[in-house]
């Protein structure tokens, strides 16, 4: 009796050994905010809290997304490229709670889903937020739930991101007193348009952007020069032909521009300022040292200029629903070329920040030039939480993992080669294999260009390596037919002709020659 109380004694101090080594996780995903917009990444928006995490930690300056919100999504939770995972239903695959909680976890989610069915289908035992794509920031929508339940929206005082975070310091101070470790994905909708900000936010940017995308794209990318933020100086993306330089467009359309940046930057803001009172909550908590806590983007920043309502009111007033627009997205995602969607670094290249006082042994505010995706995030936590994949799971038809876990890279190791990285969303599309990469935009010729030497991709290079275009294309074509299981239409040959434009770009040339937004109107 005595020799299995003993036993039992060990077994127990093993396990809650085990559970003090184990970190807490906190995931945060931020919605369409531009590769620079955080003071880190070489922006002028105050983003003090996420910069001393930056300072403190790592920072990645090849971090990779999908370029899209849901499937951006997909591959976070579970390690899969979109199409390989099954898309927003995930029946190719398991989720990261539904791992980590068999694991011991605690699992708790705020903020936007945007993916099939519900979180709480998903592992996750706490859920607070939107099932939706985009919801209004003051009003909400009727997809918000709590806890699987429908949750009503306040008709006053309500605001998206400051309630995701009011909800999960409430899901933590419960977690605490399980004595287990815990999971937290915080998934902010900001700065995702509506462009609807608090008016104290609002003021504190109204004048900043008075002097235009061109002296902002500039500013941004001579701060990452000086910040050494890739290793070395790089030469950055011109303004593209359908942006016009900010001095051509009317005293009307600079004004309407500057406010729409500032309602955007303000949107940023917001998001550091609840993250102080996250992180806040982790010191006074002594949960600070031994939490990993990774901060991404789902996407770069959107120049879908589709149709602002109430221009003429304050963003923050009943009636305003401002859009995204083109030339600030171009000027936000310094210094990289294209957009949301594409699959040029403008559109995948997202910031990327790691903080773990107990895990990390790089130096204080390192930067990994390693290349890295979303769909590394699955792996790098079950290593952390000392766990593995299931075999099986009911109903699901799973795949093995896409990604690599980060761990070596959080030790201050570079790794010596990685699997290719494979980018698809709708006509776009790319491959990246070591330094180069192909890539297409909107099913037009492929392009190559050495990633390694030209950064920003100035320089295409596929008439002089056709034997590496053809190589890197086959490989393309058979990682989306044999592993994505793409559909077929997603699979079809580029095309010869060059695509240039996008519908839903700002259109700045109105009648006679006069700067307009085609895509915008009064109501």
């Amino acid at each position: 009796m005595n020799r299995l109380f003993q036993t039992l004694c060990v077994l127990c101090l093993a396990v809650a050994g085990l559970q003090a080594e184990r970190p807490n996780i906190l995931l945060v995903m931020t919605d369409d905010m531009g590769f620079s917009d955080l003071g880190c990444y070489g922006g002028e928006i105050e983003t003090p809290t996420l910069d001393q995490l930056a300072a403190d930690g790592l920072r990645f300056s090849q971090f990779y997304n999908t370029a899209k919100c849901h499937s951006s999504r997909v591959s976070l939770l579970t390690g899969l490229w979109c199409r390989q995972a099954g898309d927003e239903k995930l029946q190719r695959a398991v989720t990261i709670p539904e791992v980590l909680q068999p694991a011991g976890y605690t699992t708790l989610m705020s903020g936007k889903w945007h993916l099939a069915k519900e979180p709480t289908d998903f592992g996750f035992e706490r859920y607070f937020g939107h099932l939706s794509g985009a919801t209004n920031y003051f009003r909400g929508d009727n997809t918000f739930r709590l806890d699987g339940k429908h949750w009503e929206v306040p008709e006053e005082g309500f605001y998206t991101t400051t309630a995701k975070v009011d909800h999960a310091l409430s899901f933590l101070d419960d977690a605490r007193e399980k004595e287990k470790p815990w999971f937290l994905y915080l998934a902010f909708n900001a700065p995702h348009a509506p462009l609807q900000p608090l008016k104290e936010d609002y003021e504190r940017y109204l004048k900043r952007y008075q002097v235009g995308w061109d002296v902002v794209h500039t500013e941004r990318s001579e701060k990452m020069n000086r910040g050494k933020l890739f290793g070395k100086e790089i030469k950055v993306s011109p303004r593209p032909g359908h942006v016009p330089a900010w001095d051509s467009l009317t005293p009307e359309i600079q004004d309407w521009e500057s406010r729409r940046m500032a309602a955007l930057a303000a949107l940023v803001h917001r998001i550091d300022r609840e993250m102080a009172r996250l992180v806040a909550s982790l010191k006074e908590n002594g949960e600070l040292e031994n939490t990993l806590i990774l901060f991404v983007n789902d996407n770069g920043a959107c120049p879908y200029d589709r149709i602002s309502v109430g221009m003429d009111k304050q963003p923050y007033e009943k009636g305003s629903n401002w859009s995204d627009s083109t030339g600030w997205a171009w000027a936000r995602n310094t210094p990289f070329r294209y957009y949301k969607q594409n699959q040029f670094e403008g559109g995948i290249a997202s910031p990327a920040i790691v903080h773990w006082p107990a895990g990390l042994k790089t130096d204080a505010g390192s930067v990994s030039h390693s290349p890295a995706h979303l769909v590394d995030v699955m792996p790098t936590f079950l290593e952390v939480a000392k766990t593995e994949m299931p075999d099986e799971f009911p109903d699901r038809d799973l795949q093995p993992l896409a990604g690599q876990s980060l761990t070596p890279i959080f030790a201050g190791e570079s790794p010596a080669s990685r699997p290719p990285i494979h980018f698809l969303f709708s006509k776009d599309r790319a491959l990246r294999d070591g330094d180069w990469k192909l890539v297409s935009f909107r099913q037009g010729p492929w392009q190559l260009y050495n990633i390694k030497e030209d950064r920003t991709e100035l320089f295409n290079v596929a008439d002089q390596h056709a034997g590496i275009v053809e190589r890197l294309s086959k490989k393309w074509h058979e990682m989306a037919e044999d592993v994505l299981r793409a559909p077929k239409k997603e699979r079809a040959p580029v095309l010869t002709e060059k695509q240039t434009v996008h519908p839903e770009w700002s259109n700045y040339s109105g009648k006679n020659g006069a700067q307009t937004s085609s895509r915008t109107r009064k109501k």
